[in-house]
């Protein structure tokens, strides 16, 4: 089809481009945990309801983000959708960088949060979709480290900026405006992705033969075999893993400062720590997600993140257990978590239905994390040990889920796959092989 291998031209500059929603996921969920949970708390008299109700109230608008960003996503375009999703999360950044009260903070991590979660989903399909052939999982998981980058950016700023008050949320958010306004003004020069726009014509036009892969562009399809499977599979795996994840990301300055008497800035420096490892391991699975050793190493990460988890459910949430909690789970997440659900999330599901079974999976999860967060203060001050062993077992469940579950599900062709006479390879080279690598 002339025209498809046009719009691969870059492959890299898309993985950026796009990928910048993780950066802008992690920045907007670790700076309102600072921010909110520290800095503005006191100036601004938030108890720890109001809190856990704001933050709360960011990862439910995510959930519902991405439940109708993703379908937007699969029916009008990758690239109209995470455009207009980042001109609202810029809003959403002001109002909570201006905020003087509780009025505007709500509306602002409702914005942001419908934002991050319209933009995800179909910001990783439009990666995976201008991925060459065996580089598809490669460029998924780099994303997974721009989320890590966005971390490290917000934990630098909160740790060495020297400011204290109000006045040091407002310039943590102001960092992330900076970001998505840049960041919008570079992809208005990225491409519709020519993957979903061949697809797209053949749902429209009904012109091609029906094969059945290609008539799975319906919601309803991602209810039947052996779309729902995934869904369910992959909805549950990153639900559980994430109630772990968005514990330590959404409530970590606050854990430290209530339960282990530690300061804000102590905290987000000692985090740091172990970021340049955590890198480092990213780019090293880089070398291997697009191979079958990937399993072994998504085996060791849910190894470790299960055993990080481990220790303050055993030993209490001290300043030592916290760290290797941080630590532990965070070289662990290197392997396994969100970055593995990501590639899953692209390899599992045909073009009209990628996008959307990645929002309604992260709309799932984001809900149930966000319904978690609004009673996480309270359930870890009077029942402290209770919560860390519960999200011990969450880790198990999920690890489970992802050794034994997921490999035994077929891996979706994409439309143009469908399309290919039998005995043939499609022409393009943005079409995955049809070979599990789970």
């Amino acid at each position: 089809m002339p025209g498809i291998k046009d719009t691969s031209r870059s492959p890299w500059k898309t993985a950026v481009l796009a990928g910048m929603a993780s950066y802008l996921d992690a920045g907007a969920l670790v700076t309102s945990g600072i921010a909110i949970g520290g800095y503005y708390a006191g100036p601004l008299h938030l108890g720890s309801g109001t809190i856990g109700s704001l933050l709360g109230f960011q990862t439910l608008a995510f959930a519902v983000g991405a439940l109708f960003g993703g379908r937007l996503g699969d029916r009008f375009g990758r690239r109209k959708i995470f455009s207009l999703s980042l001109v609202l999360y810029a809003v959403g950044v002001l109002l909570l960088l201006v905020a003087a009260g509780p009025a505007l903070l709500y509306v602002g991590v409702v914005a942001t949060g419908l934002a991050i979660g319209a933009d995800l989903p179909v910001s990783l399909a439009l990666v995976n979709e201008e991925a060459p052939v065996g580089k598809k999982g490669t460029m998924v998981v780099f994303s997974g480290m721009l989320w890590l980058a966005g971390i490290v950016a917000v934990l630098i700023l909160s740790s060495f900026m020297g400011v204290r008050g109000v006045l040091g949320g407002r310039i943590l958010f102001a960092h992330l405006l900076v970001v998505a306004v840049v960041v919008l003004l570079l992809r208005l020069g990225l491409r519709e992705s020519a993957e979903w726009t061949a697809a797209r014509r053949i749902a429209d036009t009904g012109t091609a033969a029906r094969a059945e892969t290609v008539e799975f562009g319906r919601v309803r399809d991602l209810f039947r075999a052996p779309t729902v499977h995934a869904l369910v599979a992959t909805g549950l795996y990153y639900a559980a893993w994430n109630l772990g994840a968005n514990t330590l990301g959404q409530f970590g300055t606050f854990l430290w400062t209530e339960l282990a008497g530690g300061e804000v800035a102590q905290f987000s420096r000692l985090t740091l720590l172990g970021l340049p490892v955590g890198f480092v391991a990213g780019l090293l699975f880089l070398r291997v997600v697009d191979t079958p050793a990937r399993h072994r190493w998504f085996a060791a990460g849910s190894a470790l993140i299960a055993l990080a988890w481990a220790l303050p459910a055993l030993f209490g949430p001290g300043k030592v257990t916290l760290v290797a909690v941080m630590l532990i789970s965070g070289l662990g997440n290197s392997f396994a978590g969100e970055s593995l659900y990501k590639v899953w999330s692209q390899e599992l599901f045909p073009t009209l239905l990628r996008a959307t079974a990645g929002g309604v999976t992260m709309a799932f999860t984001r809900a149930v994390a966000g319904l978690a967060a609004l009673g996480t203060p309270a359930f870890a001050l009077g029942h402290t040990r209770l919560m860390f062993g519960t999200l011990f077992g969450l880790m198990l469940a999920a690890a489970v889920i992802g050794l034994v579950w997921v490999p035994l599900l077929p891996k979706a062709p994409t439309a143009r796959e469908a399309r290919a006479p039998e005995g043939r390879q499609p022409e393009s080279d943005l079409v995955a092989p049809p070979t599990s690598l789970r």
